[in-house]
């Protein structure tokens, strides 16, 4: 039986890497029936939003979708929609493993991270006000002489209900999988409230868990401990905001963006998407690595039962990255070098390896 699958080709160089991702999982020989439906900057002109509401829809009625980059512009225009879709959708858990393979240009070999990152709460909730905001004001004064009366407010929500799922979440995925260890990541020897409280809820979750390895450690600390011995960890479970630094800090450890891919699950749906952004410099060019999309393709597969099929995507593309013919130029030693293949001839490698 197919499955039926949104596939949001994104912006900037999103249309392409979705369509060799798109060609990858189709020669796995596992059944799709693609919707494919448009957000972005490049829809606004027409929609009006980078969002439409069909994009919503489609997702809501197949469960499952793979998205390629969107851009997200910094400081001003509309809020992030990958934020948004997680909002929307409530796919509060977000996993982004972080692994090495062979091959990469990287100074750290045998690295196999998960972060597991919530992804609804925290200072990504949006709740933030001007510094000229009545809102604002009204805080201030609260504050008691605490905060400056010229600041923005940035409200940072951590609930018991949030917490708490997040923590199941990385401690199922470490049962499903004979992951070992569960870390999980705060600060809350400064923030005692907000992740005090994410550490209380993640140590009672941890009781249900009795032969996975639980510990606590501070964000700072765990920094540098991932850049001086990565190896002693695990599973990592955090908030939204480390989430998201801690992931991009994981994945250089393994050669960077273009090899890290991410899962973002909430009950009964899922959205597969890569950590790295759309880079519409490179729009059209056919250069960019496909590897961190196909990646999240190959978790999607796995979400979907085709763990056969996974496994033998993940070997292929394994085996061209260390044989290092046919990569972009990103992954050659030299970057300049002028044997490098592009986005679609790498996807045809990854396929041939297939069989």
């Amino acid at each position: 039986m197919a499955h039926n699958v949104t596939l949001i080709r994104g912006d900037g160089t999103g249309p392409e890497l979705v369509e060799a991702a798109r060609r990858v999982l189709d020669a796995t020989g596992v059944g799709f029936n693609w919707d494919v439906v448009e957000a972005g900057v490049d829809i606004m002109e027409t929609a009006g939003t980078p969002l439409p509401q069909n994009v919503l829809d489609s997702i809501r009625k197949n469960k499952v979708a793979l998205k390629g980059p969107i851009t997200t512009p910094i400081g001003t225009g509309f809020r992030s929609v990958n934020v948004a879709l997680r909002k929307e959708l409530d796919l509060y858990a977000c996993i982004r493993p972080c692994k090495y393979y062979p091959g990469i240009r990287s100074k750290y070999q045998d690295v196999d991270l998960i972060v597991v990152r919530e992804n609804t709460e925290d200072l990504y909730a949006g709740v933030e006000y001007d510094v000229h905001s009545e809102e604002a004001k009204q805080i201030i004064a609260m504050s008691g002489g605490k905060i400056r009366e010229d600041a923005a407010i940035s409200i940072k929500p951590i609930s018991e209900t949030g917490s708490r799922r997040i923590a199941k979440t990385a401690f199922e995925y470490a049962r499903q999988y004979g992951r070992k260890k569960v870390a999980a990541v705060a600060k809350a020897n400064i923030m005692k409230y907000t992740d005090g409280l994410f550490f209380r809820m993640t140590a009672e979750v941890a009781k249900d868990y009795p032969e996975i390895e639980y510990q606590e450690v501070l964000v700072d600390n765990m920094c540098m401990q991932l850049v001086q011995k990565p190896e002693l960890y695990d599973v990592l479970v955090m908030e939204n905001l480390y989430g998201d630094i801690l992931s991009d800090l994981c994945a250089g450890l393994v050669g960077g963006l273009g090899v890290a891919p991410g899962a973002n699950i909430g009950n009964g749906m899922a959205l597969f998407e890569p950590t790295h952004g759309s880079a519409p410099k490179y729009k059209g060019m056919n250069k960019v690595n496909p590897a961190a999309l196909i990646l999240s393709g190959m978790l999607m597969l796995r979400y979907l039962e085709e763990f056969d099929a996974a496994d033998r995507l993940e070997k292929a593309l394994s085996a061209v990255i260390a044989e290092g013919k046919d990569v972009t130029y990103d992954m050659k030693p030299d970057r300049n070098d002028p044997t490098a293949v592009g986005t679609s001839q790498m996807a045809d490698a990854i396929i041939a390896k297939m069989g």
